[in-house]
C-alpha cells in the first residue's frame, strides 16, 4: 500500500511539473436559505475538468486551462448557472448560491415520507431516530415501518407485508446493492428481526409501490437502506440491558473512520423471570460482530466497506394439536455479509456509484425428528452512471446489476447421524440492465421514465419492465402524482429447489397520490391498484412433486393509504396517524380457489406519538396499533380461508432518558410492548387427521409472551455531543 501511495504521489508531482499553469478552483455551493447543496456538478464548459460537491456542499478541482473560461453549476431541481472566470494560475475560491426551479419537484429524501415522481419523495421514509424511538418497534427497522400505511402487521412473522403482498415480495437494498437475506432466521410463530442495526443507517426509504427502474426482483415494495458515510467523532460505546450486552469503538480521522462492534444476546434469564406462552428448552441466544471502514477519496468520492457475522441458537416447545400435545423446534443459523461500495464524480457531469457484496446464510431447522438445512451463498455486483450535466430539466441514469447465487438444501426425515439425507440445489446467474431519466416538463410538471430488463439463466427467460411516473405541483405546498409500472420477480427459493423450470412472477402497479406538506405537517393519500399474473402454484398434498408446479396463479390488490404527520402544532410533540384500506384476493401456492390471503387485513391503523420533556431530559413514546380480522383456513367448516380471527390490537410505550454516568453521555431506555397483555391470535394449527367425531383438533397461534419488557443502558465514552436518540422533535 505504501508503494502504491508513493507511486500516485510521484505521478501527481510529475504531472504538476509538466503543467505550464495549473489553477485550483474551490469553494462551496448553497441554496437560497444558506443550506449546503451536495451533488452539484461543477465543471468548466468544454473541458473534462470538474467535480461534484460533497455532503457539505464543498468542491475543489484543478485545471490547466488558462484565460477566459465558463464555470457551470447544475443540479436537478435548481436553475443551472454559468459564471465567467479568468484563469491565471492563481487559486480561485468561490462562495456560490443556486436558486431552486419554481415549483421544482426534485428528488429529496424527507423524514416523514411522501409520494411523488421520484422514489425518495414518493415513498415513506424514516430516519435512525424514528426507528429507535418508535414504541413497540424495539429498534427494528421492519417494526418501525410496520406503523406506516400500506403495511399489515403480521405478528407471527415480524416482516414487511406490503399492500396484499407476501413478505418475500418486498426486497431490501443496502447502499444500492440487493440484500438477499435481510432477516435473521426464525421458526413458525416466532417473529424475525432485521439483521442490521438502525444506527448503521442515516435513513431509510420505503417504497410501497411503483418504485424506480433502478431496483427489481420485488412484486410489492422496496426498502432502501443508506448507510452513514464518515462517523462524526471518535468514541467508545458500552451497552447493557436485560437482553444483551455490547461494545463498540469508533475512530475518526480527517478523511477516514473505522467502526468495530460486538454484542451477545441471551434471553435465558429474561424468559425465566417473565411469563411466557411457550416453553423454551433453549432460550434464544445470539452473537454478532461487525466492522465498517469509510474513506473519503477527494472532495466528493467515498469508499465504504462493511462486514458482519452473526450466529443464533434456540429450541422452543410449542402447543400442538396432535396427540402428543406439543412440538419441539430447534434452530441454528450462521450468517456472514460483506458489502463494499464506491461513489465518485467523473467528468463532464457524470458520476459513478458501484459496489459488490458477498453473503453466506446457513440455516438449520429441526422440528421434532426432522432436519432441514439450507445453505445459500451469493455474490452481487452493481454499476450505476448518472449524468446531471443537462441542468435542472433532466438527468440520465444507466446501470447494470449481476447476481450469482447457489442454494443447497438437505432434508433428513428421521434425523440421526446415520439417517438418509436427501439433497436438492440450484445455481442462479441473473443479470439486469436499466435506464432512467428524471425530467421537468414545466415549472409545475415533473416526471420519471425508465425501463429495466433482466435475464435469469436458471429460468432461461428474460423480461422487460417499463415504468413511468408524473407529478404536478397544484399549489406551493401540494401536489398530485401518478405512477405505472411492471415488476418481475423469480419464484421463491423454496419453490425453485423443487421445480426450477418456472417463469418470472409479475405484478402491475397503478398509483395515484395527493400530498400536502407545509410547516411541519404532512398529509398524503394514495390510491392503488395492483394485479398479479404468473404466480407459482403447486399441489399442497404432494409438495415435492415438481410435476404439480405451474405459473397459473393470479390475483389483485387495491386500496387506499393515508398518512398524517404533525411536528409543529404542539411544542415538543410529534406524531403520525396512518390508515390503510386493503381489498385483495389471489390464487397461488396451494390455494384451490381465489381467496383473501391469510396475511392480509382489510383495515390497518397506527397512531405513533413522541413527546420531549426538556426539564426531565426525556423522550416519551407511545404506539397504538389496530388490524381488522384476518382470514384463516378452518378445516372444520366448508369453504377455503373462510375463518375469521379476532382483531389485532397493541399498545406499546417507551421512554429514553439522557443523563451522564461517570461523566459520559448515557441513555437509559425503557420500553414495554403490548403493555395491556392482549392475547392476539395469529391463526390456528390443525391436526393432520380428524378425531372420532370427524373434527380436526386445533390450537391457537399466539405471541411467545404476553408482553415484552426492555431496559437498557447505553454509555458513549468520550462523546462530545449527546446524539440523535433523544433530541426533541424538530
Amino acid at each position: 500500500m505504501k508503494r502504491l501511495l508513493l507511486f500516485l504521489l510521484l505521478l501527481a508531482s510529475t504531472s504538476g511539473l509538466r503543467a505550464q499553469s495549473t489553477t485550483i478552483l474551490s469553494g462551496t455551493v448553497r441554496d437560497a436559505a444558506g443550506q449546503a447543496l451536495p451533488g452539484v456538478n461543477v465543471f468548466l464548459r468544454g473541458t473534462f475538468d470538474g467535480i461534484s460537491t460533497d455532503t457539505l456542499g464543498a468542491f475543489r478541482f484543478e485545471t490547466q486551462q488558462g484565460g477566459g473560461a465558463t464555470l457551470v453549476l447544475s443540479l436537478l431541481g435548481y436553475q443551472a448557472q454559468e459564471l465567467p472566470l479568468t484563469l491565471s494560475g492563481q487559486p480561485v475560491k468561490l462562495a456560490l448560491k443556486m436558486k431552486g426551479t419554481p415549483h421544482a419537484l426534485g428528488s429529496v429524501v424527507v423524514t416523514a415520507g411522501a409520494f411523488e415522481a421520484s422514489d425518495e419523495k414518493r415513498s415513506a421514509a424514516l430516519n435512525t431516530r424514528d426507528v429507535q424511538t418508535t414504541a413497540g418497534a424495539l429498534a427494528d427497522v421492519a417494526g418501525a415501518l410496520n406503523t406506516l400505511p400500506g403495511t399489515t402487521k403480521v405478528g407471527e412473522e415480524g416482516m414487511l407485508f406490503v399492500r396484499g403482498g407476501a413478505a418475500n415480495e418486498t426486497k431490501v437494498y443496502m447502499d444500492g446493492l440487493p440484500v438477499l437475506n435481510f432477516y435473521n432466521g426464525s421458526v413458525p410463530a416466532v417473529p424475525a428481526r432485521g439483521r442490521f442495526s438502525p444506527t448503521l443507517f442515516r435513513g431509510t426509504v420505503f417504497s410501497t409501490g411503483g418504485y424506480s427502474a433502478l431496483y427489481g426482483q420485488a412484486l410489492s415494495g422496496i426498502l432502501l437502506l443508506n448507510s452513514t458515510d464518515l462517523s462524526p467523532e471518535t468514541q467508545t460505546g458500552l451497552s447493557l440491558s436485560n437482553l444483551f450486552v455490547g461494545a463498540s469503538r469508533t475512530k475518526r480521522w480527517e478523511q477516514t473512520s473505522l467502526d468495530v462492534s460486538a454484542d451477545y444476546t441471551n434471553l435465558t434469564p429474561y424468559t425465566g423471570l417473565m411469563p411466557q406462552n411457550v416453553e423454551w428448552v433453549r432460550a434464544p441466544r445470539s452473537g454478532s460482530s461487525s466492522i465498517k471502514l469509510s474513506h473519503r477519496t477527494g472532495q466528493a468520492g467515498m469508499l465504504k466497506v462493511y462486514g458482519t457475522w452473526s450466529t443464533q441458537r434456540l429450541t422452543i416447545r410449542q402447543p400442538s394439536p396432535e396427540p402428543t400435545g406439543q412440538q419441539t423446534v430447534a434452530l441454528a443459523t450462521g450468517n456472514g455479509y460483506l458489502n463494499t461500495t464506491f461513489r465518485s464524480p467523473l467528468r463532464r457531469g457524470w458520476s459513478l456509484q458501484t459496489g459488490v457484496a458477498l453473503s453466506r446464510d446457513n440455516k438449520d431447522v429441526q422440528p421434532d425428528t426432522l432436519r432441514l438445512r439450507t445453505l445459500e451463498q451469493a455474490l452481487v455486483g452493481r454499476v450505476v452512471l448518472t449524468n446531471d450535466s443537462a441542468g435542472a430539466r433532466w438527468n440520465l441514469k444507466l446501470g447494470v446489476e449481476g447476481v450469482g447465487q447457489q442454494v443447497t438444501q438437505q432434508y433428513q426425515p428421521n434425523f440421526t447421524e446415520a439417517s438418509t439425507r436427501y439433497e436438492t440445489s440450484f445455481t442462479e446467474k441473473r443479470a439486469a440492465g436499466f435506464v432512467e431519466s428524471d425530467f421537468q416538463l414545466s415549472d409545475r410538471l415533473a416526471g420519471r421514465a425508465g425501463a429495466r430488463v433482466e435475464y435469469s439463466a436458471l429460468l432461461g427467460r428474460a423480461n422487460a419492465a417499463p415504468r413511468v411516473a408524473l407529478a404536478y405541483q397544484t399549489t406551493e405546498n401540494s401536489s398530485v402524482s401518478g405512477a405505472y409500472g411492471r415488476f418481475y420477480q423469480t419464484p421463491d427459493n423454496s419453490l425453485l429447489l423443487v421445480q426450477p423450470n418456472l417463469r418470472f412472477e409479475l405484478a402491475t402497479h397503478s398509483v395515484l397520490t395527493y400530498q400536502y406538506n407545509h410547516d411541519g405537517k404532512l398529509l398524503q393519500a394514495e390510491g392503488y391498484y395492483k394485479t398479479y399474473d404468473h404466480l407459482t402454484r403447486y399441489n399442497g398434498h404432494d409438495p415435492y412433486n415438481p410435476a404439480t408446479y405451474n405459473n397459473g396463479g393470479s390475483g389483485y390488490a387495491r386500496g387506499l393509504d393515508v398518512l398524517w404527520r404533525d411536528r409543529k402544532t404542539v411544542k415538543n410533540l410529534e406524531y403520525w396517524v396512518s390508515y390503510g384500506f386493503l381489498d385483495t384476493r389471489r390464487q397461488y401456492r396451494t390455494d384451490p380457489v381465489s381467496a383473501v390471503p391469510t396475511f392480509a387485513a382489510r383495515h390497518n391503523v397506527s397512531v405513533v406519538g413522541k413527546y420531549w420533556v426538556p426539564k426531565l431530559n426525556t423522550l416519551f413514546g407511545a404506539t397504538a396499533s389496530y388490524g381488522s380480522p384476518r382470514r384463516y383456513y378452518d378445516l372444520n367448516q366448508q369453504g377455503y380461508n373462510q375463518g375469521v380471527l379476532p382483531t389485532y390490537q397493541d399498545l406499546s410505550l417507551n421512554a429514553s432518558h439522557l443523563t451522564r454516568l461517570f461523566g459520559q453521555f448515557t441513555i437509559i431506555h425503557v420500553s414495554a410492548s403490548n403493555l395491556l397483555g392482549r392475547q392476539n391470535i395469529y391463526g390456528y394449527r390443525y391436526a393432520s387427521t380428524p378425531d372420532a367425531s370427524g373434527q380436526f383438533n386445533r390450537v391457537a397461534v399466539t405471541p411467545t409472551a404476553p408482553r415484552m419488557l426492555f431496559v437498557g443502558v447505553f454509555i458513549s465514552i468520550n462523546k462530545k455531543t449527546p446524539g440523535n436518540v433523544n433530541e426533541r422533535p424538530e
